[in-house]
């Protein structure tokens, strides 16, 4: 099932759009199963199932941490991730910058933006994005190639455009500024029910989980 789920993706996929496998829960056998039919990104939301699955898959693909990173877990997380996809503080950005500092290793990563301006979930504010770029470009070990949402979580997926379309009008907008250590290349945006709707708002990479693996069972 993985295996023909993944293919149906992959060759529905525009070109140039970077598709990362959301593997929250998934065990390391069925990410190996993912990778073996051709995804290049996992996506991890847990630092400890990514550690897990690491062990038996470990760079047979790439990694992006596609869930709120606690500054705590940070150190562990430069050695696993090649990209942080849930940057939305400086205060976060520099204990990433620090622990890459000591092992030599300059992290990729996307700010998260709260493009739902919901108060209980991670981002920052549409409007702070600007200020929090330039403040993040300053530090040596960390190279920020884009932007990341989630959005409000909408039953019907044209629930979620005016979202996206916020958050690619930003990205748009930051892509003018000239700053060091900033390359706007990503806009990742959309999931299982909404990815159609972020491609045709400008989205080049998707973060798909149910429609590759099934629906979650949880115990």
């Amino acid at each position: 099932m993985i295996k023909n789920n993944m293919k149906g993706i992959l060759e529905e996929l525009p070109e140039g759009v970077e598709l990362v496998g959301a593997a929250k829960t998934r065990t390391p056998d069925e990410i190996l199963e993912c990778v073996e039919a051709g995804l290049k990104i996992i996506g991890e939301n847990y630092v400890q199932e990514a550690e897990r699955a690491f062990q038996v898959v470990g760079d047979k693909a790439k990694w992006h941490m596609i869930g709120h990173l606690q500054s705590n877990k940070a150190k562990k997380a430069v050695k696993i991730f090649d990209m942080i996809e849930t940057v939305d503080s400086i205060k976060l950005a520099k204990v990433i910058d620090k622990s890459c500092a000591n092992i030599g290793k300059v992290m990729t990563v996307l700010i998260e933006i709260n493009s739902g301006e919901e108060i209980q979930k991670a981002g920052v504010l549409p409007e702070d994005a600007v200020s929090l770029v330039r403040d993040i470009s300053e530090l040596k070990n960390i190279k920020i190639m884009g932007l990341m949402t989630m959005g409000p979580f909408a039953g019907d997926p044209e629930n979620a455009r005016p979202y996206f379309q916020k958050t690619k009008k930003l990205f748009e907008e930051i892509k003018k500024i000239d700053l060091p250590g900033v390359e706007m290349e990503y806009l990742s945006m959309g999931m299982s029910n909404s990815y159609k709707v972020a491609l045709e708002e400008g989205a080049n990479m998707v973060r798909i989980g149910t429609k590759i693996f099934g629906e979650r069972q949880y115990d």
